[in-house]
């Protein structure tokens, strides 16, 4: 991956919100966090036709924690392209946010860290980089092509 000084700034401040994101929403207390779960579980209930599913308290959750690292793995991911490393580092990165994320959680009133949420943390992780190595190569792919077809049409 290219690196620029403009890319770095940009992965950063991504990575930086994101990690924010993360451990912001783990500091929230027990009661807020499950209200919240709750709040956003009635509304994707009322977007789906057919009314409620289980959301809130187990599969909101958990998909959450998923999301929110896949975003994770696809930033570090991309830091990890531009400065060279190898595909094990961002990840062994991501393990640790997800142990500090639950290690926060057990300080937090009404809330409790679970190896469970690490294994699917890190599961979110190593998403979030192979969907970042499938959007590399297909876009180097794309690239190929349109620079191929342009230099035909040069040549004609």
């Amino acid at each position: 991956m290219i690196r620029t000084d403009k890319r770095m700034r940009l992965c950063a401040a991504l990575l930086i919100c994101n990690l924010a994101f993360i451990w912001g929403n783990s500091l929230l207390p027990g009661t807020v966090s499950g209200a919240f779960s709750d709040w956003i579980g009635d509304l994707l209930a009322g977007l789906m036709p057919g009314g409620g599913t289980e959301t809130g308290g187990g599969l909101l959750r958990k998909a959450a924690h998923f999301t929110e690292f896949t975003a994770l793995g696809m930033c570090l991911g991309w830091l990890a392209g531009m400065l060279g490393k190898k595909t094990v580092w961002p990840l062994l990165w991501g393990v640790a946010a997800a142990c500090v994320d639950e290690t926060i959680q057990r300080f937090v009133p009404g809330r409790c860290c679970s190896i469970k949420d690490v294994a699917i943390d890190s599961a979110g992780v190593l998403t979030g980089m192979i969907l970042l190595c499938l959007g590399h190569a297909y876009f180097q792919r794309r690239s190929a092509k349109k620079s191929i077809a342009n230099q035909s049409l040069e040549d004609m």
